[in-house]
């Protein structure tokens, strides 16, 4: 339990610190180098497109991240503490969490990155969550991309050029002088370190919001599929519905807080 407790706090500190370095690579290094195209227009240029495409997903991803935290899962107080204590409580929807040390409603599981329950409040934002960080690691790592085959002068039209990066930047960075080798191994070899970071984080994240999603179309969650829980079969566009709400295509769009069917809270009370 003291390992998970300490894991519930380094996680968030990791994601955080991942999220500062990805910041500070696309405002020091990334848009300096699209500002030296002398071809582009002011208002159009890469540099423009570029900062106002990643501030949007960083912003919906940072933000429901927030909202995450914010909206925490119902707290069930005379469902806490003792064994006869919970059983008063529906066991299909909810679950007492050791590490929150509280009963939450239609609980999914435990994400460390968030520090917090996933259940019914905060589906919609860990879900878009999951979707907005995926897509700005993605897109980082194209940026970064461009940006290390610019100052290395490395192609990447060999489908296997990626996999191959590191060691390619290596030999390439031998190849030069003392100080090139130097530079290598500093910032560029930390940003190709990153390209990796980011396609297995942008990887995951993209794995993990598809596999919710096929949950919520049929109706369950994690802790219910794990417990063998059976649901009532409903249409999946009520499922979808009853977690993301009526004005979905708005919260896609914009980081707000998980507007759910009254009828869906009334089942899960």
């Amino acid at each position: 339990m003291l390992a998970l407790r300490l894991l519930n706090v380094v996680a968030p500190a990791y994601f955080l610190c991942i999220s500062l370095v990805t910041f500070v690579l696309q405002l020091f290094l990334f848009l300096p180098s699209m500002r030296e195209d002398p071809t582009a227009t002011p208002l159009f240029s890469p540099a423009v497109l570029h900062g106002a495409l990643f501030l949007f997903l960083s912003a919906n991803a940072l933000g429901n991240y927030v909202l995450v935290i914010q909206n925490s899962p119902d707290d069930l107080g005379t469902c806490q503490g003792a064994s006869s204590q919970r059983s008063q409580c529906p066991p299909p929807s909810t679950h007492f969490c050791r590490v929150c040390s509280r009963v939450t409603l239609r609980h999914d599981h435990h994400c460390f990155f968030t520090g917090n329950c996933i259940g019914r409040r905060n589906m919609r934002n860990f879900i878009l969550f999951c979707l907005y960080t995926s897509l700005a690691c993605l897109y980082s790592m194209v940026a970064g991309v461009a940006y290390i085959s610019a100052v290395l002068s490395i192609s990447f039209a060999h489908p296997l050029a990626f996999l191959t990066l590191l060691p390619t930047s290596i030999s390439h960075g031998k190849r030069q002088s003392a100080e090139r080798l130097g530079a290598v191994l500093g910032s560029d070899m930390f940003v190709i370190l990153m390209l990796y970071l980011w396609f297995a984080v942008g990887l995951a994240c993209a794995g993990f919001c598809c596999h919710q999603l096929l949950l919520i179309l049929r109706g369950q969650t994690r802790y219910q599929v794990r417990k063998g829980v059976a649901v009532r079969a409903r249409p999946w566009r009520k499922n979808l519905q009853e977690v993301f709400g009526k004005r979905w295509l708005l919260g896609l769009l914009v980081p707000m807080f998980n507007v759910g069917t009254e009828s869906s809270k009334q089942q899960d009370k």
